[in-house]
């Protein structure tokens, strides 16, 4: 294993790589996995011509779990970047790609970061999960937990999709509907969470992070080692708008991407009810104000307090990046126009990146020379609510 300790987001605060983290003990922000990338790069010799098998723990040089542990696994990873040329064409851009998560076990990319979570969990003695959901990462902590023969708490919105409730219960977890979003989900939690229960929520831990890092991994792989310009990411707890620039950096720290390459600029996208990140880039604020009726049909997005605020605004300025807040009638016909002219039903949390490459097309904030990339995080067939089902 090639961990060698966590570093706090914020005050940069060393804390042991031996012991089971939450967030930092002196500023209560989020940790960073730090690695020996020296030796990881050696390791990593291959890519990225790498013909491993092995779905996401191929990549164990850059991933916390120590040598000879089995990790709690469904065969999630290595889903498939595609190319839409007929969407590219009808936007008027040289290419558009879409790394389509929805292909992960549990139909999304939180199957990633449970992956992780859940092993180093069970490696640490964990008896029950618990973690408030606005619906993708309940289903996948109830999966994984069933997997890892842990029982699962789980709090969720009473308006949650009817298949992240169903799939919560199916997998034996103990559902609770609670009035309100994801926030209240938490307060309801932390009220009735119990001595020895684990939380898992959203960076309130390091580990979901670096499962879904490991997007960023595959995506350097998947184009040869040649990134894209631009990425644009459905922004609601922000781990893989986080997690995948952490890739890229490793990767280049490690000496397997050129050290000249220029990184891709990241664009937040949210949806116009709930759009805390995208509020802050536009007024240059250092923080995120939460909204104060936070809604959109995009359950995933209908995160009014990120924890990781000042950490996203910082890699998306960093990046040269922007945002932009879609409203949900254009990101429902985003969604559709993937469907309709790819093949590819992507939930309407990613129909939010059509509508928004859309509009960074139209004012020139992306060149249309430019190759762009959609993070599509889910499937669109857990939302049959918003299709009137």
């Amino acid at each position: 294993m090639y961990l060698t300790h966590f570093e706090c987001s914020e005050c940069a605060l060393s804390h042991s790589a031996d012991s089971w983290q939450t967030v930092c003990t002196r500023c209560g922000y989020p940790l960073a996995a730090r690695y020996d990338l020296t030796a990881a790069g050696r390791a990593l010799a291959d890519f990225p011509e790498r013909n491993r098998t092995g779905g996401m723990w191929r990549w164990r040089e850059l991933l916390p779990l120590p040598a000879g542990i089995e990790p709690v696994s469904l065969g999630e990873g290595d889903t498939p970047l595609l190319d839409l040329p007929r969407l590219a064409e009808e936007l008027g851009v040289a290419r558009v790609t879409l790394k389509d998560e929805g292909q992960n076990p549990t139909g999304s990319f939180k199957a990633r970061g449970m992956s992780v979570a859940v092993t180093m969990a069970k490696y640490h003695g964990a008896t029950t999960l618990c973690v408030p959901s606005a619906g993708n990462a309940g289903g996948a902590l109830a999966a994984y937990g069933a997997r890892a023969g842990i029982p699962v708490v789980l709090a969720l919105p009473t308006d949650v999709p009817r298949a992240h409730r169903l799939e919560g219960e199916v997998h034996g977890a103990e559902v609770h509907l609670v009035e309100g979003n994801i926030a209240d989900c938490g307060r309801f939690l932390a009220g009735m969470r119990k001595e020895g229960w684990t939380d898992l929520s959203t960076l309130k831990e390091p580990w979901r992070l670096e499962g879904k890092k490991t997007m960023g991994l595959e995506i350097a792989e998947q184009l040869g080692g040649k990134l894209p310009d631009a990425i644009l990411y459905p922004t609601g707890g922000g781990t893989g708008l986080i997690g995948i620039p952490k890739a890229f950096e490793e990767l280049r720290t490690a000496g397997r991407l050129p050290a000249d390459q220029p990184m891709p600029r990241l664009y937040a996208v949210q949806a116009a009810g709930c759009a805390p990140i995208v509020s802050a880039l536009t007024s240059g604020a250092d923080d995120a104000v939460t909204p104060d009726h936070p809604y959109t049909v995009a359950s995933g997005l209908r995160v009014p307090t990120p924890i990781a605020h000042r950490w996203m605004l910082r890699i998306v300025r960093a990046s040269d990046g922007g945002g932009a807040a879609i409203s949900d009638p254009d990101l429902i016909a985003g969604s559709e126009r993937v469907a309709r002219l790819e093949g590819v039903f992507a939930a309407p949390e990613a129909g939010a990146l059509v509508a928004a490459l859309e509009r960074f097309l139209a004012d020139g904030t992306i060149g249309r020379d430019e190759h762009v990339l959609l993070l599509s995080t889910g499937t669109g067939l857990k939302y049959g609510e918003c299709w009137g089902l």
